[in-house]
């Protein structure tokens, strides 16, 4: 049984300002992704092992570092600067497609990884041949860290994926959800991040699932930035699911995360009965789950990275969740203190509070092509 303040720690608060959960929201999504980073491809006996009976307790080693993020924290930065060259755009031109927008900085996100796209043919992705912005400028984005086959296979293709019409392919991998959390922050209405949330996943992930977990992460996210509590949120995601008859798969998977959250004392056994987290909806009832039985931060991603699966993204979707909820002072400091890319971060999540700014720095930053 929790006492009072661990009761409060595990509210979230209305009283929290937009910009500490939207900073809470990135900032957490990279711890987790760095916790579960070093353990991916661990089953939980060999975590154990490794780590003593209750798993892994904090970083260790991956990418030659302390804190390394993968390429679920790469893409996510490139969904959030996709957004906001899209709201630049819109203000300046009056017409936009965020899709594609977003698909053009995928098309960045592809070149730091050291290939080029056969569909960015008029190299819209650049300016003068030259990629274009700010992120992609970034030094240490510059580094492949395991990314997805799925997502490579579709960016390296010479078109891209919608919801109605043609799809890219019939994955229905996590890659396209674990990096949706920025589709949460940027639109005023939840049934444009739900949308915005399937649009972005379909880019590269073409089976319904695939990239209506995407969607549903995208409308937990926003839900909670508004205040309300993660069941609540996840009542938000499973009500708009219910519009598509397409989501049982996606319905089914949140259901049995809720249904779990409801039993007594959580473990790592009863989590990996959602599922390893490689398939998008699996990902996302692992998350949710961590999320809801959660009395920390700390306790949630841990939770979430401790099992045999996918550990890094569904640690990145606990981390994204709970940081929405509780806002960035929950995350422990010795935990964003090394983090890899912390202040980048740090800084897309400002621009997200932002918006839109009428400066030619702001059109600099986010040219809106």
């Amino acid at each position: 049984m929790m006492n009072e303040t661990e009761q409060r720690k595990t509210k979230p608060s209305g009283a929290l300002c937009r910009s500490e959960r939207v900073v809470g929201c990135l900032l957490g999504g990279a711890v987790g992704d760095a916790l579960g980073a070093p353990i991916e491809f661990m089953t939980l006996p060999e975590i154990r092992k490794k780590f003593g009976p209750e798993g892994l307790k904090d970083y260790s080693p991956a990418y030659g570092r302390l804190g390394a993020i993968t390429d679920d924290t790469q893409m996510t930065l490139f969904t959030a600067e996709g957004l906001l060259r899209a709201a630049c755009r819109m203000e300046h031109k009056g017409i936009c497609n965020p899709q594609l927008i977003v698909y053009l900085a995928y098309l960045r996100w592809l070149k730091t990884q050291g290939y080029e796209s056969k569909s960015d043919l008029f190299g819209l992705a650049t300016t003068n041949n030259e990629p274009n912005g700010w992120l992609i400028g970034v030094k240490d984005l510059h580094s492949r860290r395991g990314p997805g086959n799925t997502c490579l296979s579709a960016l390296k293709a010479d078109s891209f994926g919608i919801t109605d019409g043609q799809p890219i392919n019939d994955s229905k991998g996590c890659g396209g959800v674990m990096r949706a959390a920025p589709a949460g922050i940027v639109p005023d209405a939840v049934e444009q991040a739900f949308r915005l949330g399937c649009e972005t996943s379909a880019i590269t992930h073409g089976h319904p699932t695939g990239w209506l977990a995407g969607g549903a992460l995208a409308v937990i996210v926003h839900t909670l930035l508004r205040g309300q509590s993660i069941r609540d949120a996840t009542s938000e995601a499973l009500r708009l699911l219910k519009e598509d008859k397409r989501s049982g798969e996606c319905r089914a998977a949140l259901e049995a995360a809720v249904e779990l959250a409801g039993r007594e004392q959580p473990t790592a056994e009863k989590l990996t009965t959602l599922g390893g987290g490689w398939i998008a909806e699996e990902a996302l009832a692992i998350g949710v789950y961590a999320a809801l039985v959660a009395g920390t931060f700390q306790e949630g991603v841990l939770l979430a990275v401790n099992h045999g699966g996918d550990s890094d993204s569904t640690g990145s979707i606990a981390g994204n969740i709970l940081g929405a909820a509780l806002g960035r002072k929950a995350i422990p400091k010795i935990w964003l203190e090394r983090l890899e890319l912390k202040d980048v971060i740090e800084t897309i999540s400002a621009d997200l509070v932002t918006g839109f700014e009428e400066t030619d720095e702001w059109w600099r930053r986010y040219p809106g092509c």
